[in-house]
């Protein structure tokens, strides 16, 4: 049978139903294979600017502000890697910065900054403006602090987003995780936390409030 691209506009309209039939019977879904796009990072990068923030930081002992900052602009991949240890999107991360350091960052700003990192991961960023500079000193600012506290008490019925295993307890816990590894059912149930939240239908669009 033809497709409906392939008769005249008279005819699908006439025969509506089964030409809607036969487009979504052609569909499939692709989840078990993901496009990289561009903007990909590979694990030899991510894992080289995990490598010199540990050193950095000497085993994640002293995560400060002054030791991290510099080398965010010498190895932007760095920054990559300090949302991806607080758990943050770039969105949520700017919001996070904004309400706790009063630098207004906004969410596009934020994903800008990131992607510029993705395209080009190895190339030292420059100073442009000072505007930037502020943005991305006060990303560091928030997530140093957010490191080093951990995550707070709250109601029995909630989950703070820093309660995890390696950022719960503060940069005990991360150092912990740093020199011993990751248990496979930490790993496991990470996983099956962020599934759960994203059947609940939380997502980057979702506000974040950090309790």
């Amino acid at each position: 049978m033809p497709y409906p691209f392939e008769v005249p506009f008279e005819d699908v309209e006439a025969n509506l139903d089964h030409y809607v039939d036969q487009v979504f019977a052609c569909l499939t879904s692709e989840f078990l294979d993901m496009p990289k796009g561009t903007g990909f990072i590979e694990f030899s990068a991510f894992d080289d600017g995990y490598e010199a923030l540990k050193r950095a930081t000497g085993n994640f002992h002293r995560v400060t502000p002054d030791r991290v900052l510099p080398l965010v602009y010498d190895k932007p991949i760095t920054l990559i890697v300090l949302r991806c240890m607080l758990g943050f999107t770039p969105s949520e991360w700017a919001y996070f910065t904004s309400q706790g350091t009063g630098v207004q960052i906004t969410q596009g700003a934020a994903r800008t900054i990131d992607r510029k990192i993705r395209m080009d991961p190895e190339t030292p960023l420059r100073r442009n403006g000072a505007l930037t500079h502020d943005r991305i000193a006060a990303l560091v600012d928030a997530a140093c602090i957010a490191l080093a506290t951990g995550a707070p008490e709250i109601a029995a019925d909630r989950l703070h987003r820093l309660n995890k295993a390696d950022t719960a307890a503060g940069l005990t816990s991360l150092r912990s995780f740093a020199e011993l590894g990751a248990p496979y059912s930490v790993l496991l149930y990470e996983r099956s936390v962020t599934r759960s939240a994203r059947l609940s239908g939380i997502s980057s669009r979702t506000p974040l409030k950090m309790c």
